[in-house]
């Protein structure tokens, strides 16, 4: 099995951030809740394109640059990136179900392009389509409009910096000693914790194989370290409930060294998805009522 970005919320999502990264690099504007009325505001005077993309999805954000290439092109059209994993409530907004997907605002009323595969003759035509209806509108011009100023982002920590910087290339010995490296500076450093949590999560699961995994699990439910397995995997597919009571019930009926084992692997899935989770505050208490 192929690595796999957590899009868990709550929890340091390094995937998106690098996948985030490489957007800006581009110049690819990227677009949030508090932006979205700025740009709603800017499709009354040309028309804008949100192209929805997921880091779990490379090819999303091939189609965004795509996308964004040809309203340069074109001229009089705007392309912002809108993370589906970081603004739900867009995506739920505008009822995106996959990605790579793209809605345009013209006038401030949105008009829905495609979800899922597009070819570049269709994107091509579709953005074509775009400035049509806008010049029709009475919308758009010959340049390209402006992108609203986005705050700039205050420069993170050195070594956070420095294990994104080794998630992105695929080194997660390197993120893993970074992070740990910034948890020896400052214990309370929460987002290092939950950074080093994920990266070994990531680490872990690398090469699993999600049937063997849970026959392995489902043939042996006594072997700590199978039922330690199924649960990273149930992590990372988002069954984050079903892992926390298959530790907590392995919890019940281990002691000693099994039981500290389960115990601690409970408590960094637990910075995996975030300490203010909701299923984290109710695993936190079943598990100390098993403990004790």
């Amino acid at each position: 099995m192929s690595e796999t970005p957590l899009p868990l919320r709550g929890a340091v999502d390094l995937a998106a951030l690098a996948a985030q990264s490489k957007r800006e690099e581009s110049g690819l504007a990227t677009v949030d809740e508090a932006g979205l009325q700025a740009l709603a505001e800017q499709s009354l005077q040309a028309p804008v394109i949100i192209a929805f993309v997921s880091s779990r999805v490379p090819a999303s954000d091939q189609v965004a640059t795509q996308l964004d290439r040809l309203a340069r092109s074109q001229g009089g059209i705007s392309v912002a990136a809108c993370d589906v994993d970081a603004e739900p409530a867009i995506a739920q907004a505008f009822q995106i179900s996959t990605v790579p997907a793209a809605v345009a605002l013209i006038g401030a009323r949105p008009a829905p392009l495609f979800q899922g595969a597009a070819t570049a003759e269709q994107l091509e035509q579709l953005v074509g389509q775009v400035a049509q209806v806008a010049q029709q509108a009475g919308l758009g011009g010959g340049a390209a409009a402006e992108q609203p100023a986005a705050p700039e982002e205050p420069p993170l920590p050195p070594l956070i910096q420095e294990a994104y910087d080794a998630v992105e290339r695929g080194d997660l010995a390197a993120a893993e000693a970074a992070f740990d490296k910034a948890l020896t500076e400052n214990p309370k450093d929460e987002e290092a914790r939950a950074g080093r949590a994920q990266v070994r999560l990531m680490a872990r699961s690398r090469t699993a194989d999600l049937g063997a995994v849970r026959a392995a699990a489902a043939a042996a439910p006594d072997d700590v370290d199978a039922q330690l397995a199924v649960a990273d995997m149930d992590v990372l597919g988002g069954q984050v409930e079903d892992a926390f009571v298959r530790l907590i019930d392995v919890v019940r009926v281990t002691a000693g060294d099994d039981r500290d084992r389960v115990r601690a692997r409970l408590l960094e899935l637990f910075d995996v998805v975030g300490g203010q989770d909701p299923r984290v505050l109710r695993a936190r208490q079943t598990l100390a009522s098993a403990l004790y």
